[in-house]
């Protein structure tokens, strides 16, 4: 059902819609029905913006730190790899003994990441740090 509506509008703009009404198939209604609805939905698009506004600032200066703390152990970790490879001697085939060492402090190594990942704690946390000190 359509309700009549009677308006005054400014004469540029009322101008305007009679020029844009001259086309095939277009009508005044027609046209300040579709301005209308459009700007009714984008007042809305704006109000549920200003509700997320503060949770998405929130949300892109937590990513930003995140990203900084990933590029600073990604930098380390390339740091520390170069520095090892260039530092340690690789082991020889022959020495079997050596490698089974190797082996076994790699696996404690995992074992360690693993359990730590499983209780949440970091080292370097620093509570981490205040806790190993007592």
């Amino acid at each position: 059902m359509k309700v009549r509506q009677n308006l005054y509008l400014d004469r540029e703009i009322s101008d305007a819609l009679e020029a844009l009404a001259t086309g095939p198939g277009a009508n005044k209604s027609r046209l300040v029905n579709d301005a209308l609805a459009d700007w009714l939905a984008r007042r809305a698009t704006r109000q549920v913006d200003d509700l997320f506004r503060h949770r998405l600032d929130r949300m892109s200066r937590d990513l930003a730190g995140i990203h900084r703390d990933v590029e600073v152990l990604l930098e380390s970790l390339s740091l520390f790899v170069r520095y090892q490879l260039t530092v340690t001697a690789p082991l020889p085939v022959a020495d079997v003994a050596a490698q089974a060492v190797g082996k076994a402090r790699f696996e404690a190594f995992l074992n360690q990441v693993a359990r730590q990942v499983a209780e949440g704690t970091r080292t370097l946390d620093p509570r981490a740090a205040v806790e190993d000190r007592k």
